[in-house]
């Protein structure tokens, strides 16, 4: 990257990475990195992306896990194209590393499996502070669009050679968390995309974006269309049982589309969790600060800009009716919050 391409206020970010690799890496290696749990493009990438800067660069070992799994078609066609090399993570992991990084998320955060009783070494993300990291290095910024951009930089600042799978997953994290640059905020964002553009394969990057659905994916979608619910720029689905967590957040992006709506929220039940997404037009909401006001425990979501998503546990084996009336408090919970009329009656578009 050109010396002034990034903001000045955020260069910072690319150096202060370098500088702690070059002091700390015969200490930190092996390195563990992190993902938060059922981890989005961004979160791989930019896992991808240090991973790649601590090896080629430092020589510092690495291994990428998560938490949950990948159940998006298009995060698994991520990975299996790029060749990721992004593990599930085991109890043992913790006790073979001394040293861990956690990417596009944080350790107090609720959604990832960084034991509570550990200190990492390294957090690096783009969500908002609930509570400050105790970590050696420490880069945090919500305004940066992707926690993808972060690493983008430090990987351009380096000049280092930028593998194709690389740079690939890096374009698809920025351009999937930014709502294909819609929402990036500054010009760095665009700038450390157009950085990244000349190393990708572009040819990967639209099979990853247009794979194949299986029959669960539509009739899911079918489901979450037929159930949708509106009232006052805001439409709602209850999509029940789900695959993955990953179709609720995808059909909370899809709903959004749909004309005169300005906020659009969907839940999913996965493993005895209640799974929310909420997602807001306006690119300057803080639809987390909402969803967090609307859960109980305000760990159990998190989000920026107008993205925000979360989770809380309602039961096992439990009947159709204690689900329900999950739903209707978290759909009651966030009209208040919204300030729209509870004594209202949805209506049914798509009936």
């Amino acid at each position: 990257m050109k010396s002034g391409a990034a903001s000045q206020n955020v260069l910072p970010h690319a150096r202060k990475i370098l500088r702690f690799f070059a002091a700390n890496k015969e200490k930190i290696s092996p390195l563990l990195i992190l993902t938060h749990d059922y981890p989005d493009p961004d979160s791989l990438a930019s896992a991808f992306a240090l991973s790649h800067l601590a090896q080629h660069m430092f020589g510092i070992s690495c291994r990428i896990v998560y938490g949950g799994i990948i159940g998006r078609t298009e995060n698994r066609g991520m990975v299996n194209i790029l060749q990721i090399p992004a593990y599930k993570i085991k109890p043992a992991d913790f006790k073979k590393f001394t040293h861990a990084a956690l990417l596009d998320t944080q350790p107090a955060f609720e959604n990832n499996s960084f034991p509570k009783n550990r200190r990492a070494t390294i957090v690096i993300d783009q969500h908002p502070v609930v509570q400050k990291p105790d970590a050696d290095l420490v880069i945090l910024d919500p305004d940066c669009g992707a926690t993808s951009v972060i690493l983008g930089q430090a990987l351009l600042h380096a000049k280092i050679e930028i593998p194709s799978p690389v740079a690939t997953a890096l374009a698809y994290g920025i351009t999937s968390d930014t709502l294909n640059l819609y929402r990036a905020g500054r010009p760095d964002i665009i700038q450390t995309y157009l950085g990244i553009l000349p190393y990708c394969d572009l040819r990967a990057l639209g099979r990853i974006q247009h794979p194949q659905r299986s029959r669960h994916f539509f009739t899911t979608l079918g489901r979450g269309i037929q159930n949708a619910m509106m009232r006052r720029g805001l439409i709602v689905a209850h999509l029940g049982p789900v695959e993955s967590p990953d179709f609720v957040s995808q059909t909370a992006d899809f709903l959004l589309t749909y004309k005169n709506i300005q906020k659009s929220a969907a839940t999913g039940r996965y493993k005895g969790k209640l799974h929310v997404s909420l997602r807001i037009s306006n690119p300057n909401a803080e639809a987390g600060e909402i969803l967090r006001d609307v859960f109980s425990n305000r760990r159990d979501a998190g989000g920026h800009n107008g993205i925000a998503g979360g989770s809380f546990y309602v039961g096992q084996a439990l009947d159709k009716s204690a689900w329900e009336e999950a739903e209707r408090t978290f759909v009651e919970r966030l009209l208040k919050r919204l300030r729209i009329n509870a004594k209202g009656d949805f209506h049914y578009p798509f009936r």
